[in-house]
């Protein structure tokens, strides 16, 4: 189930508010485009600057217009356990198919409290657990180790990597059997030659086609077409990731593409004239302008 391309969806704004009527756009874009699952309220959704109330309400709106076309792993991580649980419960009540746990941010656990808290998650909640390690944005890594630890557990089934270190990706692989997703565009086919199965992308929210056309590929073993696929993703995939902090640069994108409005929340700002001209000359390199 958790497998393919899956988007890591941005929340989009109006005005200081939640925009659901785009949202719900959003999510039948996907659906029609063959996009094989959604992450609301990721990174790429802002989930920090979401209020509680906001945070559920994104989550409940994108289950309701999927409608059970494709599975939806909604973010319900957080850096306190209890608030996890507490989103983790939301998700599975409203239908979310699996839930996505971040590293706790900020507060910096031990590894045998990263073990700790995302097994009182899998164990408090009867749902599937993705798990989002992230040390660029969580100032920790979790260790294969740990990783391998944790996939003991029955509810645990997959790990976002989004360490960009394929040393990692192969020690899980070779440690235990949970489903390793890229959590880098550009790195989807390098970890598929290590048993990576897809990605949670950035870039999707854009070409979704094009995107589950390379997971296509990777799955069915053709990598030779996986690797025109990503050549052909490649830079517009890193400029999106390396411009500015995501989600600023996909959310401009976006705004060139009229899909939503560029709208971010303090303290994320929105690209300069000099960062938006260059997105531009890489999205009509690309074909899209």
């Amino acid at each position: 189930m958790f497998s393919g391309s899956i988007v890591a969806l941005v929340t989009p704004f109006s005005d200081g508010q939640v925009d659901f009527e785009t949202l719900r756009e959003l999510v039948d874009l996907h659906v029609k485009a063959g996009t094989d699952g959604i992450v609301p309220c990721g990174t790429t959704g802002e989930s920090p600057t979401l209020n509680p109330e906001e945070h559920k309400q994104v989550i409940k709106t994108v289950v309701d217009q999927v409608a059970g076309r494709i599975p939806v792993i909604a973010g319900t991580g957080s850096n306190s356990t209890s608030e996890a649980i507490e989103l983790t419960r939301f998700a599975k009540e409203v239908g979310a198919d699996a839930s996505l746990q971040v590293v706790p941010y900020y507060n910096k656990p031990t590894q045998e409290g990263l073990y700790q808290h995302f097994s009182a998650i899998a164990e408090t909640v009867d749902l599937p657990v993705v798990l989002y390690n992230i040390p660029g944005r969580s100032a920790v890594n979790m260790t294969p180790e740990t990783i391998i630890r944790l996939a003991a557990l029955e509810n645990i089934v997959a790990v976002k990597e989004a360490t960009g270190m394929l040393d990692q990706a192969s020690a899980i692989a070779i440690g235990c059997n949970l489903t390793i997703l890229s959590g880098d565009d550009s790195l989807t086919l390098p970890i598929a030659s290590v048993g990576g199965k897809g990605v949670i992308s950035v870039v999707a929210n854009i070409v979704p086609a094009d995107v589950k056309a390379l997971t296509d590929s990777i799955l069915d073993g053709d990598f030779q077409s996986a690797r025109k696929w990503h050549n052909k993703l490649y830079a517009l995939a890193k400029a999106l990731l390396s411009m500015s902090t995501n989600p600023i640069p996909i959310k401009a994108a976006m705004a060139e593409l009229n899909m939503c409005s560029d709208e971010l929340r303090l303290p994320m700002v929105p690209l300069d004239s000099a960062q938006k001209q260059q997105l531009r000359q890489i999205l009509k390199d690309f074909g899209l302008l």
